[in-house]
């Protein structure tokens, strides 16, 4: 069972996507969309928000993209995830937000018994994604 959304686990891959591409000094966004099947601009909001959280660079003009904006083994899945989940809450407008139960009671509990599910991708870093990625001849 896997406990992440869709879009963590597409941060999680463009991140990790970013820092595999070892060659090149900047990936544009278009280009990752193609290696993961995505439509061209279907990751363009995550990757402004990863830009925000300073987590990746981005870089404008026609040879622009992104890179890492610290070094792989200094990004954690855990701050990825962190990332994610902030732009998906960062709308008022949120359907259910403004439901006390939901606001006092669930959001605080569920919250908490997922600190130590955060805690475990703190220890895994984009250095050692990259390396999985590299012994399973992925880039």
């Amino acid at each position: 069972m896997n406990l992440l959304s869709r879009r963590s686990l597409l941060a999680i891959a463009t991140v990790v996507d970013v820092a595999s591409q070892t060659e090149l000094t900047r990936t544009s966004g278009k280009a990752i969309c193609s290696r993961h099947n995505l439509p061209p601009r279907y990751l363009e909001t995550l990757l402004q928000g990863l830009v925000h959280a300073k987590i990746l660079k981005g870089v404008r003009g026609p040879k622009g993209g992104y890179q890492l904006a610290r070094e792989p083994d200094q990004i954690s899945a855990g701050e990825i995830v962190r990332t994610v989940l902030a732009l998906s809450t960062s709308d008022p407008d949120d359907i259910g937000s403004q439901s006390k139960l939901l606001g006092k009671i669930i959001e605080p509990e569920v919250r908490k018994a997922g600190e130590p599910f955060l805690a475990n991708l703190d220890a895994i870093t984009v250095e050692h994604l990259c390396k999985q990625a590299e012994k399973a001849h992925i880039y």
